[in-house]
């Protein structure tokens, strides 16, 4: 029995007590779906609910009797050893070995389609992340943004969500001319501008500009050649370094677009007409400290120009406009002001505030012996991406920096990435992986499989008894829970570290449990049964480590 299917029964049994007249909800009132998380305390049973406490107001009765009411039925459901009631109104389920150890089974026939859900089916989510200037490579902050972002795309597609990964292409305003001004100077081998950009990468994009266009430096307005063409050609090694790392967009959007496109100045006239500017000291301001803002914002200047904020509330109609039902940002730690500001940039367009939902992320430390490095070999100023995968590979990469919570800051300790090692996040799981195959492989050649010659399954849950069995499959069990609230939350880092717990739980059970027979033993029903629980543990596995876009190596 799947969580999912005693999810199931405990509904169906709340659904049999309204309908026999045990549970009488007041007119109009519909009961919730009933779901099960494991207890942490294991002498509880295998799985606990709290549906009796969530319905007590809706049907007018103590939790305690909602729960004994619950609790009869339950016991009469096939595969439920036992239920119990505890406290205020918990309901403890204990299953019988046959009906927790089918799970296995029910893993490996699910393969790839374990853990995902329909519940975010017909939801269209755009989510930007990255957007990194097209000044420089993408640095650490830019790097966090990528494993995580292409994570949560992965996790809220397997809820059914249609995702479009974008990318907000900053190709207006002064960083890009502070830009062209540097590259301008190296080409004339001149001194880079007080404010510009240093590092090895100006001159490489500077050469580059020259080799494409020889005539840059005689031209009629040399910084346009080499903004217009240093952009384009920084873009492409972002985006190449984004490929290599594994992630790719669906969308590049140009915020010049916008501006060139007239979508900003047709929108700003719409504003002004509207509740949610008004005007004061010559310019139009938003209303945005309705929203949480600390002050409101300027969106047209006393000079008639358009503010920064401007751009981000025609952006945001425009992503409404091509469908998304809502807009997930992903911004760094010195974006806080932004929550608000895009909220009732939403707002002042008539929208809801809630299709906006901000995600801050905080920064990023690497170290080595003890120390931050601080420097990037090309970048001279930053750490890149291309250092951090330089350092690390791009597995170790992705999963340290996916298995932390964004709000809170991050030290990557290069020397635990790059040893072999329990110690090494993503090693521990990466073997654990590689051990199932190892498994596989040796059972095969001992003629433990899985299914006899004619097809039919070899698989009796009954015999997966042990501790470390239920243990295990306690593991294996929780996954599509952990999945579903990564996605609710936006946290993929969920799925990191539940990966790290089932590694756990699998490296216990193969200490004590055998797939094959030892010596020259005959081979059991226990063998051929246990050799499915394995491949169940290497299935999800897989599947967590490819929601988290990490390789999962059969041999190490």
């Amino acid at each position: 029995m799947t969580p999912e299917e005693l999810s199931t029964a405990v509904s169906a049994c709340l659904q049999d007590a309204v309908a026999a007249g045990e549970l009488t909800p007041a007119d109009g009132v519909e009961l919730p779906q009933a779901r099960v998380e494991r207890p942490k305390n294991r002498e509880h049973g295998d799985w606990a609910t709290t549906v009796a406490m969530q319905v007590t107001k809706l049907v007018g009765r103590p939790p305690r009797e909602v729960a004994q009411v619950l609790s009869r039925r339950l016991a009469e459901v096939a595969g439920i050893r036992s239920v119990e009631i505890a406290g205020p109104g918990f309901l403890n389920i204990t299953l019988d070995a046959a009906a927790a150890g089918e799970l296995a089974q029910s893993i490996v026939t699910q393969g790839r389609a374990f853990g995902t859900a329909d519940t975010l089916a017909g939801t269209t989510i755009n989510l930007e992340f990255v957007s990194a200037n097209p000044t420089g490579p993408i640095h650490l902050g830019g790097t966090r943004w990528a494993a995580v972002g292409d994570s949560l795309a992965r996790v809220l597609d397997s809820q059914g969500a249609d995702v479009v990964r974008e990318y907000y292409f900053n190709d207006h305003g002064t960083q890009i001319d502070r830009f062209a001004r540097s590259l301008l100077a190296r080409a004339r081998n001149e001194a880079a501008p007080e404010d510009g950009y240093g590092g090895q990468y100006i001159a490489e994009i500077a050469d580059q500009v020259l080799a494409q266009r020889p005539d840059a430096l005689e031209s009629e307005d040399p910084q346009e050649v080499f903004r217009a063409v240093g952009v384009e050609l920084m873009f492409e090694q972002i985006k190449s370094s984004l490929h290599e790392f594994g992630v790719d967009f669906d969308v590049y959007f140009h915020e010049n677009s916008l501006f060139e496109g007239g979508q900003v100045e047709t929108l700003l006239e719409q504003l002004r007409s509207s509740d949610s500017l008004y005007f004061a000291d010559g310019a139009w301001w938003l209303r945005s400290t309705d929203h949480g803002d600390d002050k409101d914002r300027v969106v047209i200047k006393s000079d008639g120009n358009a503010a920064y904020i401007a751009g981000d509330i025609a952006y945001f109609k425009n992503k409404r406009d091509r469908g998304a039902d809502l807009c997930i940002y992903m911004l760094g730690a010195d974006h806080h002001g932004y929550v608000a500001r895009l909220k009732a940039a939403a707002a002042a367009l008539g929208d809801s505030p809630d299709a906006v939902e901000v995600l801050i992320g905080q920064m990023v430390n690497l170290v080595k012996d003890g120390t931050a490095v601080r420097m990037s070999k090309r970048a001279g100023t930053v750490v890149t991406m291309e250092d951090l995968v330089e350092a690390v590979g791009v597995d170790a990469a992705r999963y340290s920096l996916t298995r932390y919570s964004v709000d809170s800051n991050i030290d990557i300790d290069l020397d635990v990435l790059t040893r072999r090692s329990n110690e090494n996040p993503v090693f521990y799981v990466q073997y654990a992986h590689a051990r199932t195959c190892a498994v596989a492989r040796n059972a095969e050649a001992a003629g433990v499989r899985r299914t006899a010659e004619d097809g039919t399954p070899q698989f009796d849950a009954a015999l997966l008894i042990h501790p470390r069995e239920a243990d295990l499959l306690a593991a294996l069990g929780q996954y599509p829970s952990v999945l579903a609230q990564a996605a609710v939350f936006r946290e993929p880092h969920r799925v990191a570290r539940h990966l790290e717990a089932l590694a756990g739980a699998y490296h216990r059970w193969y200490d004590a449990c055998r797939v094959t027979p030892q010596g020259e033993g005959e081979v059991e029903p226990l063998h051929h049964t246990r050799l499915w629980l394995n491949d169940a543990v290497r299935q999800v596995l897989s599947n967590g480590l490819d929601l988290l876009g990490v390789s999962a190596p059969e041999r190490m």
